[in-house]
């Protein structure tokens, strides 16, 4: 294998088709994620998971794959990104097949695992490759503009084919339609897509590939436990906590003083790589609970159809593939610090607008959804921000810690603003006070929307659905709110941090 800097120059036909399928392995993730949101009441209604496995049937797939996004593209930088990179398609799809066998929740939260395996394996290769691919860097920023187009089409795609699946068959078809994709995609790779890898220097860091996941692991689990024990003195999570801490900053200690270092962390320096970092961190942490909010709202509050749940999301993801396309081309003549930072702006608006309204219904969530999706779509410039003068290679680097705060946001914001809409959820239905329910009663229906909507078909009592709508709708307007603010700070974080005049189509050094 040869390294991509000193291989034959690929055509312009052939750079473009494998932009394609790159993109193309980041909207299937996308599109797997969002059949997900639409699948969970009927997932729930099957299998009966508690709150507490329904929350890691839905973020255990991003905590696996932030704990190993370092370490599979520090081995796909020495051992082949394009080995990676087929490898991922296989475990991606044997995983989603498996599911055929599923009969508990404890059996999807381990499939759903095993895809977050196959997601690390090529969410940040898709990146990594893009950046090695596409040497001219305005021919990369427009590629970049592509792979980010191609993620907002699954995020439109993904609940209309959802929606199908789920009217037709059972929620197993959210993950069976990722097996013919990988295959196809598998397929056409493995001729495609030229190998690409960085010459070893010194021997890989394995000591440091179990800290990452460690550190990483323990940090999520223990902000997951905070939220499950509604309490900021809970033992277990201090003491996960502290683990994270310590076992994180032994970390980054360890690769600032190795020679080469599992992952180089001093990529930080620039200020440009930082605010992109953020700016998705921050991007993800706020939308990913509101939006799985939404889904669940549109199918058991407002009663629509998974069909139909899915093509009310469509302005979200109209919005963010209009803005990812647009962003490049307006950073030239605005500036990447003003088009990131007001991208982030319009999302605060639009999830602060959840609030607003005393009686929520479709109508007063469209304009919310097109600023949601228009803060999506300008994480276009931070993906150039980070990857432009990245030298190549520390481009595995660069795309794992991109991919990670994407990852780490959303896992933060389901396990945090999931957990606090849980609890807003909870105390605002008041299931106690409906006559004639019992303590045991109106327990099961605070454990979750599904779980009330369930006990009051069975009970016949459409009091406890009322409640339980009213207790939701409450919390998802709050949780926007929180989500807003968030959003807010994050873009005055990132338009102070980011240097004026940042250009994301510098050639790297």
């Amino acid at each position: 294998m040869t390294d991509l800097s000193t291989a034959p120059a690929m055509s312009a036909t052939r750079r473009w088709a494998a932009a394609l399928l790159l993109s193309a392995s980041l909207l299937v993730i996308t599109v797997d994620m969002t059949i997900l949101n639409i699948a969970v009441p009927d997932l729930a209604a099957d299998l009966r998971p508690s709150a507490a496995q329904q929350l890691w049937i839905i973020d255990v797939y991003s905590l696996v794959l932030a704990g190993l996004l370092v370490s599979t593209s520090s081995l796909g930088d020495r051992f082949g990104r394009k080995r990676m990179l087929l490898l991922g398609y296989v475990v991606f799809g044997v995983a989603s097949a498996l599911v055929l066998w599923a009969e508990t929740p404890g059996q999807v939260i381990a499939l759903r695992a095993a895809l977050g395996v196959g997601g690390a394996m090529i969410m940040p290769t898709t990146l990594t490759m893009l950046r090695v691919i596409f040497t001219d860097p305005a021919e990369r920023a427009k590629a970049l503009g592509l792979w980010a187009a191609v993620s907002g089409v699954g995020a439109a795609i993904g609940p209309i084919v959802g929606g199908v699946l789920l009217e037709n068959f059972s929620w197993r078809a959210a993950f069976m339609v990722n097996v013919p994709v990988m295959a196809i995609v598998l397929a056409i790779g493995l001729f495609l897509l030229p190998e690409s890898t960085v010459p070893a220097r010194g021997a890989w860091d394995r000591l440091g590939a179990l800290m990452s996941i460690t550190g990483m692991v323990a940090l999520v689990w223990s902000i997951k436990r905070f939220a499950k024990d509604h309490s900021l003195l809970s033992g277990p999570a201090l003491v996960a906590l502290l683990i994270a801490v310590l076992v994180l900053g032994l970390f980054v200690r360890r690769s600032l003083h190795r020679e080469y270092p599992l992952l180089d962390v001093r990529l930080f320096e620039r200020r440009q790589f930082s605010a992109g970092i953020i700016a998705a961190l921050g991007v993800m942490f706020a939308m990913a609970a509101a939006l799985l909010l939404l889904a669940q709202w549109m199918q058991l509050v407002a009663g629509y159809g998974p069909i139909e749940t899915g093509v009310r999301l469509l302005p979200v993801a109209v919005a963010a593939v209009v803005a990812s396309l647009a962003a490049p081309w307006l950073a030239n003549f605005l500036g990447a610090r003003v088009v990131l930072a007001g991208g982030l702006v319009a999302a605060s608006v639009g999830m602060v607008l959840l609030a607003a309204p005393a009686h929520l219904d479709y109508a007063r969530l469209v304009a919310p959804l097109i600023l949601v999706g228009v803060g999506m779509g300008a994480m276009t410039v931070a993906s150039a921000m980070i990857m432009s003068g990245t030298p190549e290679e520390k481009a595995g680097n660069a795309a794992a810690l991109e991919e990670s705060s994407y990852d780490l946001g959303n896992v933060l914001g389901v396990a945090i603003l999931g957990s606090v809409a849980a609890m807003l959820y909870t105390a605002d239905a008041d299931f106690g006070a409906i006559p004639g329910v019992d303590g045991a009663t109106a327990d099961a229906a605070g454990e979750s929307l599904g779980a009330a909507m369930a006990i009051a078909e069975q009970a016949g009592n459409p009091e406890i659905a009322r409640h339980a709508a009213e207790g939701f709708t409450a919390s998802l307007q709050t949780t926007g709110l929180v989500g807003g603010v968030i959003l807010l700070a994050v873009a005055i974080g990132v338009y102070a941090l980011t240097p004026k005049g940042t250009d994301i189509t510098v050639q790297a050094h």
